[in-house]
């Protein structure tokens, strides 16, 4: 019995990318953005295909994935923003809270969104952490688009 194997596919040709940044610590957000947005390129996606979209903060971020989904116009999402931890127990709000919404988006409009939405306990480690999690996500999204379109056309996913 020959197992059927469907290998990581990087080719984002072809490919409409949707991204949501939130603009609270906008120095990593426009960081994260500035390496995602390179990694799209290299992976071949086509600047006129990606639409970034810029929210106030991480608990926006949610919604706005939500309503870029409804349009059905992206093979994939990518969630972007910084939270980093105070004094307060509001960054366990604004944390977990922002990933419960991004990864509800992705199980109720069954599209593939990449959470690249740092939480760190402070600005050091965020500054570390940007560059690599901004192309992460690139490849994230643009993987996981490939991979939705492979198991349409196996019959295993909602082809239309």
């Amino acid at each position: 019995m020959a197992i059927d194997a469907l290998t990581a596919d990087l080719d984002g040709t072809g490919l409409r990318i949707g991204i949501v940044q939130a603009r609270f610590n906008e120095w990593a957000g426009a960081a994260l953005t500035a390496a995602c947005l390179a990694e799209l390129r290299e992976l071949g996606v086509d600047e006129d295909d990606i639409t970034l979209v810029t929210v106030p903060g991480a608990l926006e971020v949610p919604v706005a994935l939500a309503k870029l989904a409804q349009a059905d116009d992206f093979d994939a999402l990518i969630a972007l923003g910084c939270v980093i931890r105070g004094e307060t127990y509001h960054f366990e709000v604004v944390a977990n809270e922002s990933a419960r919404g991004v990864a509800r988006v992705a199980l109720d409009y069954g599209v593939p969104v990449a959470n690249a939405i740092l939480t760190t306990d402070d600005e050091e480690q965020a500054r570390e952490r940007v560059d690599d999690k901004g192309r992460d996500a690139a490849r994230v999204a643009v993987e996981m688009a490939n991979l939705m379109w492979a198991l349409d056309e196996d019959g295993e996913g909602d082809a239309e």
